[in-house]
């Protein structure tokens, strides 16, 4: 699919088709990364993690110990 680069203030934009947005699952504000690579753009969709997702996966075999992290250096409360 052909598109066109066009000019967003000092900047480039490109516009991503619906149809390859929903292939994507790109919406509105979603994070991708770009990589210039042998001549070529490449976006990729950047996960998104939620919280609570992610404290699911937490389990007794991968919960590390307490950590020392030394004295305080602020005004840290402990």
């Amino acid at each position: 699919m052909k598109t066109v680069v066009k000019k967003w203030g000092n900047s480039l934009a490109i516009r991503i088709p619906k149809v390859i947005s929903k292939e994507l699952s790109i919406q509105y504000d979603t994070e991708v990364e770009m990589i210039a690579k042998n001549g070529s753009l490449i976006l990729t969709p950047r996960p998104s993690y939620l919280l609570k997702d992610l404290l699911a996966q937490v389990n007794q075999e991968n919960l590390h110990e307490e950590i020392d992290t030394g004295d305080r250096t602020g005004r840290e409360e402990w």
